[in-house]
């Protein structure tokens, strides 16, 4: 068999990366609600042209395979363009817009909050539990050990735009009174925290040990805000359901009629936050701790700087409790009913597996460690 055809290919990542774009259309288009219309077709525009983009960054990974290939194995074992610094950064650039714009980072975003506003509650829980997934699962899989010397010589680069959107991202939502729209912004806050722990390990001058355990929590951070973005995404939908909006200030005291959603809202908050005991905390302490620990100055600087998104953080879900969940009742909380078993169904095996992983995190990173160490070495090269 040829051996441009042997392994896993990144046309296949292309095909379902676009085909994911084209199934969140409809399920925006045909069960959203609010301007729909408008938000599906920006999500499709922008999102499609990202993709467009990224198809130019693997062509360019083709043609500067020697000989040329889409296998990921091949190109992984002997990365394409290694002689080229210059077209290898406009291959990674293309790479990194493309899957930037899927993650999203500051100042791709634009797109994510009407997308999640006006998506079904079940459709933003996908949205933000497994799409946005695919951009940082390409940076780590494809962008980082395809074109490590690229991926290096740009690492501050990587560390600021990861920066803004940490800071960005959580500032933005601080300033919502929707709160579904809140949510969405905190998106771009922990996505931020991942692309803030790749671009630390790239500084090959840092300790390995460090840049190990950045990676690792940036993949911890994928898996933690699936499980915790995704049940907050479905607590707003049990309020939208209930009282057919998702203005912050019309509810309140809902601990009072509905304590079980209370408790759930609390947790579920938490988690996202990066309280102990839950897996947010897992991630993010990896993440401080893998970037700043590496032992350069532009590393320490951005860590310590994106801390304050965890203060930031803290004050907006603070925010969201002391008004919703224990402020005085509002005009829309008598229409907030308990949960119910089918909700109960959805949401509560997220926030069990979040705490487990808060709780019991080898379980999760026996899993990740090995592959962190595989990624960093690879870019270490």
């Amino acid at each position: 068999m040829p051996r441009a055809v042997r392994g896993p290919r990144p046309l296949l990542f292309f095909v379902f990366f676009d085909l994911s774009i084209v199934g969140m259309y409809f399920v925006i288009l045909l069960w959203g609600h609010g301007d729909r219309s408008r938000s599906a077709l920006k999500f499709f525009l922008y999102t499609f042209l990202g993709s467009l983009v990224l198809l130019l960054g693997f062509i360019g990974l083709y043609l500067g395979a020697a000989p040329h290939t889409f296998d990921m194995v091949e190109l992984t074992r002997t990365p394409p363009l290694a002689g080229s610094p210059g077209l290898a950064a406009l291959t990674l650039l293309a790479v990194a817009v493309g899957l930037g714009i899927k993650t999203p980072v500051v100042p791709f975003h634009t797109w994510l909050s009407p997308a999640h506003t006006d998506a079904p509650a079940a459709g933003s829980a996908i949205l933000a539990g497994v799409m946005l997934k695919m951009g940082t699962y390409g940076l780590v899989r494809i962008a980082m050990p395809m074109l490590p010397d690229a991926w290096r010589r740009y690492a501050l680069v990587i560390l600021i735009v990861g920066l803004v959107s940490v800071l960005y991202g959580a500032l933005v939502a601080l300033a919502q009174d929707n709160v579904k729209r809140l949510v969405a912004y905190t998106s771009v806050n922990h996505m931020g925290y991942i692309v803030l722990a790749l671009g630390a390990a790239g500084y090959t001058s840092g300790g390995a040990d460090a840049r190990r355990l950045a990676v690792t929590g940036a993949v911890t951070q994928m898996v933690s805000h699936g499980l915790v973005t995704g049940a907050l995404f479905l607590l707003c939908g049990v309020l939208y359901e209930r009282a057919g909006s998702y203005d912050l200030g019309r509810f309140g005291g809902i601990a009072g009629d509905a304590p079980v959603l209370a408790w759930l809202i609390g947790i579920a908050a938490f988690a996202s936050l990066g309280l102990p005991g839950l897996s947010g905390f897992i991630a993010e302490f990896q993440i401080f701790a893998g970037t700043i620990g590496t032992g350069t100055a532009a590393t320490a600087v951005t860590g310590a700087s994106a801390i304050l998104g965890i203060l930031i953080t803290a004050a907006l879900f603070l925010r969201v409790l002391h008004t919703a969940v224990l402020g005085p009742p509002g005009e829309l909380t008598p229409r907030v009913t308990e949960v119910r078993r089918p909700e109960l169904a959805a949401l509560v095996p997220l926030l069990a597996l979040s705490l487990l992983i808060g709780v019991a995190p080898r379980v999760l990173l026996d899993t990740i460690e090995p592959l962190s160490a595989a990624v960093v070495a690879l870019v270490g090269r």
